[in-house]
């Protein structure tokens, strides 16, 4: 016979499964808060107070080295909008956008499909195409302005031999050039980066899949189309999202290789906050408005990239 002060008693919860004790549950939720307390922490000292700082100069009149000097809403953001290098800021940057994500997604596909499976060359492949993505952007933007350098650099005598550049201007003096050529660089660091990526999206799907495709006798493309891209919807949502943001949010590549040049005409729209808070304007509360308006903008193009996905993946 059990002794009455060694039985506990089993309250069922709903389903049947046994419920804890308050005493109990208390004691987990105070567990999961202890555990939760360091990325809590880290979370609102370096992502939540910043935005909140921001918020608080974009209202205020704030000068780069007199410091918070009363309010001063909405004039940072009207001066930001009567601003003629805003429009030109944007469109700018919404054609880097595009171009680099329409370069990138394609290609980086092709090359996970390339080296995905266990061949001779295929690890040596894998090693060559990631490798750029170990450098950072801008220890790779300085290698690029070497290269693109028409005093030490090889492109510039490369494309003299072959009859489409002259050898003594600058690959980076034309609009065009530097559009181009700080694509052609931020292709070369992040193909390799995006690659992996959906390498892994790839070998997450099951070999079963395949088989019973190439079963009914499904060719390559039936296969690609109707298998492998609905699959790899999740992976190509998050990689085009990385793309579409990191592109948005594009500073160190263009102000290393051209400053925002020739004539403003790679200026971006995080180079502009940093002109207004340290160059032309020295105007922090200026920046901040800025910055604000681009995180609102950020959140809503992600949302609406979510939201595209989600119903696609749901009409499916």
């Amino acid at each position: 016979m059990a002794d009455a002060t060694t039985t506990q008693r089993v309250v069922l919860g709903r389903g049947g499964a046994p419920r804890r004790s308050g005493r109990f549950a208390r004691r987990e939720n105070r567990l999961g808060w202890l555990y939760a307390a360091p990325t809590t922490t880290l979370l609102a000292v370096l992502f939540i107070a910043p935005i909140v700082v921001v918020v608080a100069m974009s209202a205020s009149r704030w000068t780069l080295l007199g410091g918070a000097q009363g309010g001063n809403f909405p004039e940072n953001f009207t001066k930001v909008f009567a601003d003629p290098m805003l429009g030109d800021a944007i469109g700018f940057t919404l054609l880097y956008t595009v171009i680099t994500t329409a370069i990138l997604m394609p290609l980086a596909f092709f090359l996970a499909l390339l080296v995905q499976e266990s061949r001779r060359w295929n690890a040596f492949l894998r090693t060559a195409i990631l490798l750029p993505s170990a450098l950072g952007i801008a220890s790779a933007s300085l290698l690029f302005y070497a290269l693109y350098s028409p005093q030490i650099g090889p492109i510039n005598g490369i494309l003299d031999w072959i009859g489409s550049f002259d050898a003594g201007a600058s690959i980076l003096g034309t609009p065009g050039g530097a559009l181009w050529g700080t694509v052609v660089l931020v292709v070369w660091r992040f193909a390799g980066y995006y690659m992996l990526l959906m390498m892994v999206g790839l070998q997450a799907i099951p070999g079963d899949v395949y088989e019973a495709a190439r079963i009914d006798g499904a060719g390559r493309w039936k296969t690609l189309t109707t298998i492998t891209l609905p699959l790899l919807r999740p992976t190509l949502a998050m990689t085009m999202i990385m793309s579409v943001t990191g592109s948005l949010l594009a500073f160190d590549q263009f102000y290393i290789l051209t400053k925002g040049g020739p004539n403003n005409s790679t200026m971006t729209i995080v180079q502009l906050v940093y002109r207004y808070a340290f160059e032309t304007k020295k105007d922090l509360g200026m920046a901040a408005a800025l910055s604000v308006l681009i995180l609102v903008a950020l959140v809503v193009i992600n949302a609406f990239q979510l939201k595209a996905l989600r119903i696609g993946a749901d009409e499916e």
